[in-house]
Formats: C-alpha cells, structure tokens, sequence
C-alpha cells in the first residue's frame, strides 16, 4: 500500500475543518528551544508540548476535553506556527494568540493561568506568591507552582516569567535551561541569575 502524500493529508484536514468534523488539530514545529507539539482546538490553543514529553498522552488529553477527532495539518496552524517561530527567534515582540484554558480544570489553577496571561507581559517577571495574590489567594503560593508546572499551554501563557521569591529561577516543565532561555530572549532574565546560578 502507498503511504498518503503530505499534501492529500493535508486537503483531508482542511476538507474536514471546513465541515466542522475536527475537534483539534496538531502541528509539530522545530524551534531554537527544541520541537514543540502545538495543538489548537475552535477556541484557542489547548496544547504546547515539549519535546521529550509523550506526544501520545498529550493527544490523548487533548481527546478528552475536546473530542477524538483530532487531525495532523501544518497548513491550518500556518498562523500559530509562524507567530512561534518568530516569537522563538527573536522575530517579534509579541505573541498573541487565544488560548483555550480547559484541560486545566481545578478553579483555582485555572484562575492563576489566566491572572499570568492576562497580566504577566514580555519583559516582566513575578513571584509565586505576587502571582497567587493576583488570582486571590495570597497564601496559596505553592498551588501557583503546581499550576505553573501543570500549565497546558507554556510559553504563551508565560510560566517562564514566574520566579520563586527567595531568589534564583525555579522550576519549569520545559527545564531551567529552556526557562533561562525564554527569559533572556524576552529580556526579564534577573541581573542576580546572569551570572549562572539557578
């Protein structure tokens, strides 16, 4: 048997997305911070998984919250792929691109992923517990790092720009070096962190 040609896959996606019978489709994307699995579904972003996480658990999640039918297409993500690609390499300063928060269900990490995207810009940082007061619970600083490190979306809702307050830069799902980073690129990377320490 033939395998398909990547364009016939191609018009089968977006045949498919023109009759609504997609509930997600999903693009890989090679970028200076490795490849990323981008998943978007008909209100936003859902998904941005690094590469050494389980694309296979990523979609299945995906499925869950969405719907099983989820389609492979570069063609119908051109937009977010080209808007990442020059966030990524220090193309553009901004990168603004609706996302779709629901496979972060817990209210109250919901709340803290939508308090960083909606407050936290390009070039600024914020504390773990300046983050949870935001979302109105200032006591609850350690749940912000479990939201953080939950948080479906990376990069554009900015998990990178949460720091620990104590000092030094913290965990990340993506790693410290991918944190240092996307921290340098947006030039919100600590004087007290150029250094090296982590």
């Amino acid at each position: 048997m033939t395998p398909l040609s990547d364009s016939l896959l191609e018009s089968v996606a977006a045949a498919a997305a023109r009759e609504g019978l997609v509930d997600a489709v999903f693009t890989r994307l090679r970028t200076p911070i490795g490849r990323l699995l981008v998943v978007q579904g008909p209100q936003g972003l859902v998904r941005i998984g690094f590469e050494e996480e389980s694309e296979d658990r990523a979609l299945a999640d995906v499925a869950r919250a969405l719907g099983p039918r989820i389609v492979a297409s570069d063609r119908q993500l051109a937009t977010e792929r080209d808007a990442l690609s020059a966030y990524l390499e220090g193309d553009t300063i901004a990168l603004d691109l609706p996302v779709d928060l629901r496979l972060m269900a817990p209210p109250f990490r919901h709340a803290v992923l939508e308090q960083l995207h909606a407050t936290v810009q390009r070039g600024e940082t914020v504390t773990y517990g300046e983050l949870a007061a935001r979302a109105g619970n200032p006591k609850a600083a350690r749940a912000v790092g479990t939201a953080c490190a939950r948080n479906p979306i990376p990069i554009v809702v900015p998990c990178h720009r949460v720091l620990p307050g104590t000092g030094g830069i913290g965990k990340y799902g993506g790693g410290p070096a991918r944190k240092r980073t996307l921290l340098e690129l947006e030039g919100a990377l600590p004087t007290s962190l150029t250094l090296g320490s982590t």
